[in-house]
């Protein structure tokens, strides 16, 4: 009989104590530092991994075996690192990818450096060795952290199986929040292999991270009323809209006022460019008109972009006679390249309703509008097409836009059939154009194709552009495709060359082609039956639409190799540091 006020004895103790066992020898089930990673990615609900096993990071793959996760095995680091970061890209949330100690971890380099240019949310996972072989030149050691340090948001040296859990979900929530990034946590093998009775934890940032996502009210008003002011305004979307689903803010803000949009290749999706306000896409490889309305306008409104060097040019000859007015989540690049007249940090969505609130009446714009018409006719991208000539690759890109549905995904790898994917397809939606931007790596376009596929809605198409120098790069990871039966098409534009820098070399080396030409290159639809994919193949203009048609209804993996006039090259054309309304139209205008 319990006394008044003595505390009644609970459930579980009766229970313990009638089975003659001592409550406080009864521990808390244990798992692995390993365990403890697979269970924190649950918890953050990620859904899909793309990795490479291997020795060091092998306690995590075998915590995967009893998991509901999905792991896409790739058959490079690199390809599993772009899968990643196309994942994100598509689907907005991190994108995870794994990798063993030492090559691993280093062959993941180029794809954390590409999503670091690129803003894209990536978790990589690195096996290490045992920490107390760290320093010691063990087998398959590389300081990663170290390694990976200055193309990361930030990275994680696991130190105990108890921390572990919270370091993989801190990563989580970093890669995720303000400015998208990549993350690092490095796992020695003895922290995944050690026991824990630490739960996990949801996804947190850091109480010492903090992101402005409003900005400053006044700063806001004085922006409003110089938009107002302004005869000549444009926008100048850049990839931060695209990373900020900011799309349906600035569609309003620009049509309410009536003011042109322009965007940066990262910013393509982020206003439809069929809309009549839409000059699509500046800097080097840009439009004539989005280019002409860059260099003569009166106020910029440039929304989530860095202003790099291919969408300026020479700085000074950029937008000269424009109030600027950066919005940009990250303090760190307003006014780094391009000075802001008005600086707003804060997050594009939020910002841009801060204007349109702010705005004491609209700019009068019509004459600026029609303007900008007359250059969309006068600078119209065109390209001759003899059908006594080989395949133009502008044709294809256009005849595979129209074969296909507005939502498609677009992939590509790096080189000349990267802007012609850019110039002459017809963007209309948001994170339908994935590529890889600041860093230009060479065999983005399969992986990221990939990565796509995962990411995308089942009734989504994925088409990937590549060049035949960039798919060598990675071509190897067509095996995963055919494996996972991914219904992914590649149009391989084939010019037998590394196409840009043959341009280059004859524009300004003299035509010393050297290392560029590709004369030995496979056949790449044969290349492709190899791998278990379906190849086929275009020589002409008369079994294009065909082709097309069969390889775009194949259920899984397709490569066509199209074979395009090698001496197409890329045009309009703003040579490096040069000034964008002094655009090329051809190699004699250089």
């Amino acid at each position: 009989m319990t006394e008044p006020g003595d505390a009644e004895p609970d459930a579980e103790s009766e229970a313990t104590e009638a089975d003659g066992v001592d409550a406080e020898a009864v521990e808390t089930p244990k798992r692995t530092g390993a365990e403890s990673v697979v269970a924190s990615l649950e918890t953050a609900g990620v859904e899909t991994v793309f990795g490479v096993q291997g020795g060091a990071i092998m306690p995590v793959y075998d915590a995967l075996y009893d998991s509901e996760l999905e792991h896409v095995t790739m058959a490079h680091e690199q390809g599993a690192a772009h899968a990643a970061d196309a994942y994100g890209a598509v689907s907005g949330d991190p994108g995870v990818c794994m990798a063993t100690s030492g090559p691993g971890a280093t062959n993941l380099v180029t794809g954390l450096a590409d999503a670091d240019m690129d803003s894209e949310p990536v978790v990589a996972l690195t096996g290490q060795v045992p920490t107390e072989l760290v320093g010691n030149d063990a087998f398959q050691e590389t300081d990663t952290v170290g390694v990976t340090t200055p193309i990361t948001k930030s990275n994680y040296f696991a130190s105990s199986p108890d921390s572990v859990g919270e370091d993989v979900s801190t990563a989580f929530a970093l890669a995720n929040h303000g400015r998208q990034g990549p993350t690092v946590v490095d796992l020695p093998k003895d922290v995944t292999t050690g026991e824990t009775d630490v739960d996990p934890v949801e996804p947190k940032v850091p109480g010492t991270v903090d992101v402005q996502t409003r900005a400053d009210d006044e700063k806001v008003a004085a922006a409003a009323q110089t938009i107002v002011d302004a005869d000549e305004p444009v926008i100048l979307a850049g990839g931060g809209v695209v990373k900020g689903d900011a799309t349906e803010e600035l569609y309003a803000f620009a049509t309410e006022h009536e003011i042109p949009v322009v965007t940066t290749m990262p910013g393509i999706g982020a206003f439809p460019e069929d809309h009549d306000l839409a000059l699509e896409m500046a800097g080097m490889h840009g439009t004539g008109y989005a280019n002409m309305a860059i260099t003569l306008t009166d106020c910029l409104l440039a929304v989530g972009t860095r202003f790099d060097d291919r969408l300026t040019g020479g700085v000074d000859s950029f937008a000269p006679d424009a109030d600027v007015v950066h919005v940009d989540i990250d303090p760190a690049e307003i006014s780094k390249n391009v000075e802001a007249d008005h600086p707003l940090i804060g997050d594009a969505g939020t910002v841009l309703d801060q204007l349109d609130e702010a705005m004491p009446g609209s700019p009068e714009t019509g004459e600026w509008v029609e303007q900008c018409r007359e250059w969309k006719q006068e600078y119209r991208l065109d390209y001759a097409a003899p059908e006594d000539e080989p395949l133009k690759p502008q044709y294809v890109v256009e005849a595979v836009d129209e074969a296909t549905d507005r939502d498609t995904v677009v992939t590509t790898g790096v080189g000349q059939h990267q802007m012609w994917a850019c110039q002459f397809w017809t963007y209309t939606e948001p994170r339908t154009w994935v590529s890889s931007h600041g860093l230009g790596a060479m065999g983005y376009g399969l992986p990221s194709a990939i990565g796509a596929r995962v990411a995308a809605d089942d009734d989504q198409s994925v088409v990937c552009f590549d060049g035949d120098g960039s798919f060598l790069m990675t071509c190897q990871e067509l095996v995963v495709a055919v494996r996972e039966q991914m219904d992914i098409t590649v149009f391989i534009l084939n010019n037998e060359a590394i196409g840009m820098v043959r341009q280059w070399q004859d524009a300004f080396f003299e035509g010393r082609r050297m290392a560029s030409e590709y004369p030995w290159v496979p056949k790449f639809d044969t290349l492709a039956e190899a791998f278990g994919a379906d190849g086929f193949r275009i020589e002409g203009y008369d079994d294009a639409p065909e082709v097309i048609e069969e390889a775009l209804a194949t259920d899984g993996p397709a490569v066509v190799d199209v074979y395009i006039d090698p001496t197409e090259d890329v045009y309009p054309m703003v040579p490096s540091g040069g000034d964008n309304g002094q655009f090329a139209l051809t190699e004699d205008h250089l």
